[in-house]
């Protein structure tokens, strides 16, 4: 196993397009030749991308030809060009957690523009914003923000490890998403390479293209290389809590009791729910048992927070004794589930503490599910050891942006979002296929249960069995059997945009937005 970093050769390929990338090929066992701007890197994160790359569940599809590492805005760039000369699809990474591993693997020949290394994060407390380049991950952009002001914060997603030009681009959600919307809602500019190798902002790009790149997936149109987001207001005090229940009765009417107030509640409360098999040994018999944890965050302090969930939802029994008061940085890494007393520092951390395999799926729930459904649920539930469900309330702001606002559509009348999802450790086909096929089960089951014309899901938690691209040439209609799934009727509008900035589709995968011009936008209606 060998890494490359050449200068001089990374120089003449972005200077001289012309020469040809397929030269650097290697055999299935070598890792592709790696390409940076400096003779020296943090190789030990290209070492890393080989460990993911061996885990994903994908093991149909190629392997890069070459990575290549920008430590520039004109490294993007040129990788662009270069590729579009050759006729070379570009897959675009910057933390590699896109859950079907898009960022990694494809069938066609490929260059992987791996972003990791263009990380820099400029936060301006004055004027109450950040550009953060893409590379960086959540947990570093949270570091960034709480090491310049103790009382401002950003609403994206729970992993710190997870990068910020996917999770923004496709939504990204957390603890404050009923205080503040989405992480997408939050961003007021972006630089962006486009399909000619320019680099563009916002007022360049235009409208069209800004309300694309912000929950429509940004890599259909192009590869964004920074973003400026709007910081948000945090006391210098929240209140955490996790409450865990076995399954029994009481514990399933909590469930249901949460699914009619959590997206009611306080603004400033988020309370989720995760719902997870475990096994537990008796003698020699190995039983699987479903715990239930009530997992929240309070802006406020507890005294606060005990008066709200003693009107709201006293059946949960929340007592102070439960409830701990920290920073908002704190409650990052509370909800990575760090060890207690885990240094901030660690958000600076990008390398996984465990590889494993996963699978996942999503849901919208609009009417809450019937007690009696729950009983079912639980039974599917624990066919897994493994399983997971994880439950988010929406209401509050999600309630008040407009559907359309970016092509994020799941707004009012959204009680949650629900995530399906299983890991395990054990290689092989069989082992997976099994897994998997529990995913696929479970989201059978709760057909009944969820939103319905179209069944909706959630862009950041991908799902390719929710429909893909044949190849380059998908039609829209082909493509909205996936795309109405995730956008709504925002995927139109998606289709146009793409039509206008990438035509011939350079810019193109699994679940791209296929271009649209306006005139075939108008048949699609008809």
């Amino acid at each position: 196993m060998y890494i490359r970093s050449d200068r001089l050769r990374s120089q003449f390929l972005c200077s001289n397009p012309s020469s040809d990338l397929l030269e650097l090929g290697f055999g299935d066992e070598d890792p592709p030749p790696t390409f940076t701007g400096v003779e020296s890197v943090e190789l030990g994160s290209l070492v890393e991308y080989w460990v993911w790359l061996d885990t994903l569940n994908n093991k149909v599809g190629r392997k890069p030809l070459i990575i290549v590492t920008p430590l520039l805005d004109s490294h993007a760039q040129a990788t662009v060009i270069c590729c579009k000369r050759l006729g070379l699809q570009v897959r675009i990474r910057s933390g590699g957690h896109d859950y079907e591993g898009l960022s990694y693997t494809a069938g066609l020949p490929f260059v992987l523009l791996d972003l990791q290394f263009l990380r820099s994060i400029d936060v301006d407390i004055e004027d109450n914003s950040a550009w953060v380049e893409v590379g960086a991950t959540i947990g570093e952009v949270y570091y960034r923000i709480a090491e310049k002001s103790p009382i401002h914060g950003f609403p994206a997603g729970l992993c710190p490890l997870v990068g910020v030009g996917g999770h923004l681009s496709g939504g990204g959600f957390g603890t404050m998403v009923r205080k503040y919307g989405l992480a997408a809602d939050n961003i007021i500019d972006a630089h962006i390479v486009d399909v000619n190798g320019r680099i563009l902002d916002r007022a360049s790009m235009g409208e069209d293209l800004f309300w694309a790149i912000r929950g429509g997936g940004a890599a259909s149109f192009g590869v964004v290389i920074s973003w400026k987001i709007k910081l948000v207001d945090v006391p210098r005090t929240v209140t955490v809590f996790s409450i865990a229940k076995i399954l029994d009765r009481n514990a399933t009417k909590l469930v249901h009791k949460w699914q009619h107030i959590g997206h009611k509640l306080d603004t400033n409360l988020f309370i989720r729910v995760v719902i997870q098999a475990t096994s537990t040994t008796d003698g020699r018999f190995r039983n699987n048992i479903l715990q239930l944890i009530f997992n929240s965050m309070f802006l406020g302090r507890a005294d606060q927070l005990l008066k709200i969930m003693e009107n709201s939802f006293p059946e949960l029994g929340l007592k102070l004794s439960n409830c701990t008061e920290m920073s908002w940085i704190e409650s990052v890494l509370y909800f990575s589930y760090y060890p207690e007393g885990t240094s901030i520092e660690a958000l600076r951390d990008r390398i996984p503490q465990k590889i494993v395999y996963f699978k996942g799926a999503s849901d919208y729930v609009k009417k809450p599910i019937p007690e009696a459904a729950w009983e079912q649920i639980w039974k599917v539930c624990l066919e897994e050891e493994n399983s997971v469900l994880i439950m988010d309330p929406y209401g509050g702001r999600m309630n008040e942006i407009s559907e359309s606002e970016i092509p994020f559509p799941h707004r009012k009348g959204n009680l949650y979002n629900i995530q399906y999802f299983i890991q395990w450790e054990d290689e092989g086909v069989g082992p997976s296929e099994m897994h998997i096929e529990w995913i696929r089960r479970v989201y059978k089951h709760m057909t009944p249960y969820v939103s319905h014309s179209p069944r909706t899901a959630y862009l950041n938690y991908r799902d390719l069995d929710l429909g893909r691209n044949d190849n380059e040439n998908t039609t829209y209609s082909q493509a909205a059997r996936w795309g109405l799934k995730y956008y709504k009727n925002n995927f139109r509008r998606l289709a146009i945009v793409k039509g206008e900035v990438d035509p011939y589709n350079f810019f193109a995968f699994e679940q791209s937005i296929p271009p649209l011009t306006l005139n075939e936008g108008k048949r699609a209606t008809e």
